[in-house]
């Protein structure tokens, strides 16, 4: 009873030491991400409901990535110029009336410029809201702030698709784009109501140092770090593209199965990411180098060990070491990236981590889909093996400067 009381006690006390401007940005970030509807059912839309074919869909999920990248930089820079308060506000605000917009269009090349101009306002709200989450943090708690987010990111991810596909089943595709867009002028307004832009954090934090010199494309040891972020997040998103049809094709697993074991992934994190961030941060026994090399062998490890075994217990064990190794780069990772632009760039240090992260988007999936669709599967996980490990040397060709 006492070691249960100990866990809990300890459960309660990763999440204590917030300010209170931290809490409300996981609020707004919940709200927002439940409210994320359109997305999941974005391409199930325009087949079923506009009836495109998948090539007109593909270019319109391209146009979705592309969207990504040029907000993902325009959020930073802005960030920058006029700090990230502002920006929050104006990047739900668009979003959320672009959305409205769209559900009324219907010839195709409209709705890919629609789409392109809603994840470029969408995705400029990642910068600033990095740069908020330095400003209202301690250093001795940054990473669990950050962890925090991403607690309320992949929890509002799971409510939103349910909510989704009931407002679909019950009213139709169009009141997808309405909630939706409801949701991110909600968000807009309870980030103007409750982040106070005369906080004193915010005022001294929020305003780049005009001595700084160094930017992201001239700091090459960065670039080597987010080298490495990309190659991994690139290996790790092939969880949810190449993973689901091995899963069914090699595995012979059901949809419900593969449901199932993917819904892993967002347990494990709910439950146990902020213990373990809390864990590990700001204790001198471990480097953040060698978290981030222990998420990669995690993750090389959690392809690798399916080509050993036809159990099906084999492939909890790969999804729970992916998933921890998720926990582990991540929000470390994330971390790095607000110190290494803390000389006065912060906004445009963070633009260009979430940049890593949309290129691995835009990237990764098409690659894993064709690497599976000319090799078997074995040699397929062992390609996303290596892979892994390249991203570890990565890490380790920048760990002086960086880590």
């Amino acid at each position: 009873m006492s070691v249960i009381l100990r866990s809990l006690l300890w459960y309660r006390q990763s999440f204590t030491g917030f300010s209170l401007q931290i809490w409300w940005l996981a609020l707004v970030t919940l709200i927002n991400r439940a409210g994320a509807m359109v997305i999941p059912f974005l391409s199930l839309y325009l087949t079923a409901d506009l009836g495109f074919s998948l090539e007109r869909v593909g270019w319109v999920m391209t146009s979705f990535g592309a969207g990504s990248l040029v907000g993902a930089w325009i959020g930073g820079r802005l960030t920058d110029e006029l700090g990230f308060y502002k920006i929050m506000i104006l990047s739900m605000l668009s979003s959320g009336l672009i959305l409205f917009g769209i559900s009324f269009l219907e010839n195709y090349w409209l709705i890919v410029v629609g789409v392109f101009f809603f994840t470029l306002t969408s995705d400029a709200f990642r910068p600033p809201a990095y740069v908020a989450i330095a400003a209202y943090s301690r250093p001795e708690n940054r990473t669990r702030a950050v962890t925090l987010i991403r607690l309320a990111i992949n929890l509002g991810f799971s409510l939103g698709p349910a909510l989704g596909g009931l407002i679909i089943s019950g009213l139709g595709y169009s009141l997808l784009f309405w909630v939706d867009g409801a949701t991110c002028i909600i968000a807009g307004l309870l980030i103007f109501i409750l982040l106070n832009p005369k906080n004193d954090v915010n005022r001294v934090v929020d305003r780049p140092d005009p001595s700084a010199q160094v930017v992201p494309y001239g700091d090459y040891h960065y670039l080597i770090f987010l080298l490495g972020l990309f190659v991994f997040a690139t290996m790790f998103f092939q969880y949810f593209s190449v993973m689901p049809v091995y899963y069914k094709v090699s595995r012979g697993l059901s949809e419900n199965e593969i449901g199932g074991l993917m819904a892993i992934n967002g347990l494990l994190i709910f439950f146990f990411e902020m213990p373990l961030i809390y864990a590990l941060d700001n204790r001198n026994r471990f480097s953040r180098f060698f978290i981030l090399l222990f998420a990669v062998l995690l993750l090389g490890a959690g392809f690798l060990i399916l080509n050993f075994s036809g159990w099906e217990g084999i492939l909890v064990v790969g999804m729970t070491l992916a998933t921890l190794a998720e926990m582990l780069c991540f929000p470390f990772a994330n971390a790095v990236a607000m110190e290494r632009g803390a000389r006065g760039h912060t906004g445009m240090y963070m633009a260009w981590f979430q940049i890593a992260f949309s290129l691995a988007h835009l990237v990764g999936h098409n690659v894993g889909m064709q690497l599976s669709d000319n090799f078997s599967y074995p040699t397929v996980m062992y390609l996303f093996t290596a892979g892994s490990l390249i991203s570890g040397f990565l890490f380790w060709a920048g760990r002086n400067k960086v880590l």
